[in-house]
């Protein structure tokens, strides 16, 4: 029987958070080497950069259904509601759909997908289904599958991205799915420089969209396109045509934008104080005003900067220190982080989660599990996130 939007509508409710409080599942169906390169990176499997030239190994299917098994199950999902959180999103390549350009990658992903899908309804979570990895490589990273040269925007490439994404759609853009999946993300961090045209990339993302809409049964469904980089202002005139004069409450394109502070030389020139106000000032400089019907979210974050903590609370920018008993985030090891350090931390992360709860459709840190600050449970593990998220120990954070 075909999919319909009446096939099941004992799970038709698709009504959403008022704020979505999320965490990206990375490193589980599209491999990151640096948030864990000791255990599926290891043995054989160590010279592997990517999920590319991992798969290129002999054994790879084995290694990848017992990673797959064990990096991610309900027991976490569990764990996530109870901890406040309200939505996922999940990283997955188009090679779990497209089998017509020639790669070495393994398919499977997509039942573990379902699986977490079905977790998520189970304990009321939402899900966005994240185009991590695209024909070509979108950005030359190794979170695209593929670390090397970019050569996405081929007609070629773009048209089985296109291809990967109706097969996403007509799978879990329907009625079936409509109580737990609130979106699909068009394809993770294009660039827009060097072999990337950021025209191309906007005019993609509207057929894009069109092609979605016109494979979806849920009229719900929301798509959202990164913002390469470009800031969610450069994307607010495709909004308006794909939303037109809808309420933002009914608009189905959306921007999502990827705000770090560790990511570039100039950030770890910033005392923590300093890195609070910049988080603080995303409100105007990163987020768009709520007059705008062009709905943003925050689809990774972290909560991890370059900063050392003295003894007295104070700290200092980069990777040494100059106070005794002064400690510095990237060259100490979580479980030996005192107060300072700790709280400095936690006092960065809830101006950051304070400022999207105010000015975004929601958020969701990177990752559920990484090195470091890098990872939530690390966060949760040694009291830098509250319980639930929502309990500031730095309510005004941004004050």
């Amino acid at each position: 029987m075909a999919e319909t939007d009446v096939t099941h509508p004992e799970i038709r409710d698709a009504s959403m958070p008022k704020t979505l409080r999320g965490v990206n599942i990375g490193n589980w169906l599209v491999l990151e080497k640096w948030m864990d390169s000791t255990n599926v990176f290891s043995g054989a499997f160590s010279a592997a950069v990517d999920q590319w030239t991992f798969d290129s190994i002999p054994g790879a299917k084995t290694a990848l259904d017992k990673h797959w098994s064990t990096w991610f199950n309900e027991t976490d999902v569990e764990k996530l509601a109870s901890w406040g959180f309200n939505a996922l999103r999940i990283p997955i390549g188009y090679w779990a759909y497209n089998s017509t350009v020639e790669a070495p990658y393994i398919k499977g992903a997509d039942v573990y997908l379902a699986k977490a899908i079905g977790w998520c309804r189970t304990h009321g979570l939402k899900v966005l289904i994240d185009l991590h990895g695209a024909p070509g490589s979108q950005n030359g990273w190794d979170n695209s599958g593929h670390a090397g040269p970019v050569a996405w925007q081929t007609n070629n490439n773009m048209f089985h991205t296109t291809q990967a994404l109706q097969a996403i759609t007509r799978k879990y853009g329907t009625s079936k799915y409509a109580d737990v999946v609130f979106g699909i993300e068009l394809v993770n961090e294009p660039i827009s420089w060097g072999n990337n045209n950021f025209q191309t990339t906007q005019a993609w993302s509207q057929r894009a969209f069109k092609a979605i809409q016109a494979a979806s049964k849920n009229s719900q469904l929301n798509i959202i396109a990164h913002d390469s980089f470009a800031t969610p202002w450069a994307w607010t005139s495709i909004g308006q045509t794909l939303n037109g004069n809808s309420a933002l409450t009914n608009s189905r394109f959306w921007i999502d934008t990827h705000l770090y502070q560790n990511q570039v030389a100039n950030d770890s020139l910033l005392t923590q104080k300093q890195h609070i106000k910049k988080a603080c000032a995303w409100s105007s400089t990163n987020l768009l005003p709520s007059t705008s019907n062009l709905p943003v979210i925050v689809g990774e974050f972290s909560a991890a900067t370059n900063i050392c903590a003295n003894p007295d609370g104070s700290t200092t920018a980069g990777y040494s220190c100059t106070v005794k008993g002064c400690q510095c985030s990237i060259n100490t090891p979580m479980q030996s982080w005192k107060t300072p350090l700790k709280q400095a931390t936690r006092k960065f992360l809830e101006a950051q989660i304070q400022t999207f709860e105010a000015h975004s459709r929601g958020w969701f840190i990177w990752a559920y599990k990484a090195p470091g600050a890098w990872g939530l449970t690390n966060l949760m593990q040694y009291g830098m996130i509250g319980y639930p998220i929502t309990d500031y120990k730095f309510p005004k954070a941004c004050s």
